[in-house]
């Protein structure tokens, strides 16, 4: 009888042992697989005219270019975020392939939390907030005929911010997605725009200086609201790097410098829930909780489908 005992107890103690081991790489596998069938169905959606802000994002384009023909490769290289092969989309499509490779993070916390960050990011409704950059980048380059969208308008965001105005295309400024910084002769950071976006450098004043830009930015929703979400590790690292090179050269000078993201910008309108409880800007790169839960609710959540007659209305605004 007790040698029977024993033996039950060992085997009761042997699965409570296998419940205490590390699930992470099943949760890891699982964020993976729900992550890619996200971007199905917001590959989907943006296919199908479902989300607002890339519908807008066209009309805004075919408005603009008629207007200004002479930026129209600019405007087209815009307008690929309206679509599935956009640079904001095929980068959350190259951060899931790399999640796929544990060799890429410090760990499996980094890992978990990348692929937690690459669920939400691919929340339609988030991502159709994110595409207010672009779209006020189309919207502010029209000269008042096109009316911004999930944000107040640049006069009024450079007055509460007390920002200085960068020129065309400023929202993008920071996102990797659009451009990195890069190092100058004089070992100070400025802004170097990827491709076809390298257009901008045309319509503004010259480079773009991390420095000045650091303490003189404007709103934008990446770097925000958006950045928690939709920078990898890898990102976040070189954006870290950026930062310390330039706090270390000013220290060396007697002067203070403070992260470009220490503060949050005033300027969001109307975004939707999801981004309203997304982490601070400031927090990324830092290691998300393992027990963090998230649900979407897109499926429910109309904000960002629109219909043909509905997206017409607003494009140009009344002067």
């Amino acid at each position: 009888m007790a040698g029977m005992l024993m033996r039950v107890l060992t085997v009761i103690l042997v699965f409570a042992l296998a419940g205490c081991g590390d699930d992470r790489p099943e949760q890891i596998a699982k964020y993976q697989q729900l992550t890619q069938q996200r971007l199905d169905t917001l590959s989907n959606m943006l296919n199908d005219g479902q989300v607002r802000n890339a519908n807008l994002l066209k009309q805004y384009v075919q408005v603009l270019e008629k207007q200004k023909p002479d930026l129209s490769p600019l405007l087209n290289e815009l307008a690929t975020d309206a679509t599935n092969r956009g640079p904001m989309f095929t980068s959350l499509t190259r951060r899931l392939t790399d999640s796929q490779n544990a060799a890429n993070y410090v760990d499996l916390d980094q890992q978990l939390a990348e692929v937690e960050n690459l669920y939400q990011a691919a929340d339609p409704s988030l991502y159709n907030d994110m595409l207010s950059d672009p779209l006020n980048v189309v919207a502010d380059m029209s000269d008042g005929a096109l009316a911004r969208v999930n944000s107040i308008s640049r006069e009024a965001a450079a007055l509460a911010n007390g920002a200085e105005d960068f020129g065309a295309g400023s929202q993008l400024v920071g996102n990797p997605a659009y451009g990195g910084w890069q190092t100058g002769s004089n070992g100070m950071s400025f802004w170097a725009w990827y491709g076809m976006y390298s257009m901008f450098s045309n319509l503004t004043r010259g480079p773009i200086g991390y420095d000045r830009w650091s303490s003189r930015r404007n709103y934008s929703y990446y770097n925000d609201v958006g950045r928690y979400r939709y920078t990898s590790p890898k990102q976040a690292r070189a954006q870290t790097q950026t930062y310390e090179r330039t706090k270390k050269q000013f220290n060396s000078q007697g002067r203070k410098f403070d992260s470009p993201y220490a503060k949050s910008r005033t300027g969001s309108t109307s975004l939707s829930r999801q981004s309203s409880s997304t982490p601070k800007a400031s927090s990324t790169g830092r290691t998300a909780s393992s027990k963090s839960k998230f649900r979407s609710n897109y499926s429910k959540d109309s904000s960002f489908r629109n219909s043909s007659s509905r997206t017409t209305r607003g494009v140009r605004r009344g002067k």
